[in-house]
């Protein structure tokens, strides 16, 4: 199996220049815990809910909310983003892109076309989705008829 008939797209992205909060809101609203970072059509980084969240002030904090707000608008994504990306092709064994994020411990590979345009991401989810169903697992997570007989 390719990448390509396990992958997501289009692709979520956001630029450099997005601010914290902003990316945050992205993230959430569209139910995706990582961002592929484009600068125009090049891939430049990728920011995770994790580095979002890390870069957050905690609850517990000295900063009143108003000065919270502002220091954390003036956080962009580029301040917080891995720059050292691994990526996958779309022609790429899927077996081999879940042996890259085990090996390299991370949970997707923005998928990069010849051109150098990202076209995709391929994630942990979508391997073992993958693997669910083709086991005669429904989405619901019930068996399909002769599974659930066995």
């Amino acid at each position: 199996m390719r990448v390509l008939d396990l992958m997501t797209a289009p692709v979520i992205t956001a630029a450099p220049t997005l601010s914290l909060p902003d990316a945050a809101h992205l993230m959430r609203s569209r139910g995706i815990r990582r961002l592929p970072v484009l600068d125009g059509a090049t891939l430049v980084g990728i920011v995770t809910d994790r580095d979002v969240r890390e870069a957050l002030p905690g609850r517990v904090s000295s900063l009143s909310p108003w000065e919270a707000t502002t220091r954390l608008a003036a956080v962009s994504v580029a301040d917080v983003m891995r720059r050292s990306v691994l990526t996958t092709t779309p022609d790429a064994d899927a077996r081999d892109a879940a042996h890259t994020m085990l090996t390299h411990r991370v949970g997707a590979l923005p998928v990069v076309d010849d051109g150098g345009r990202v076209v995709g991401v391929v994630t942990v989810s979508d391997v073992l989705r993958d693997y669910a169903y083709e086991d005669g697992l429904r989405p619901d997570g019930s068996q399909t008829g002769a599974e659930a007989q066995a």
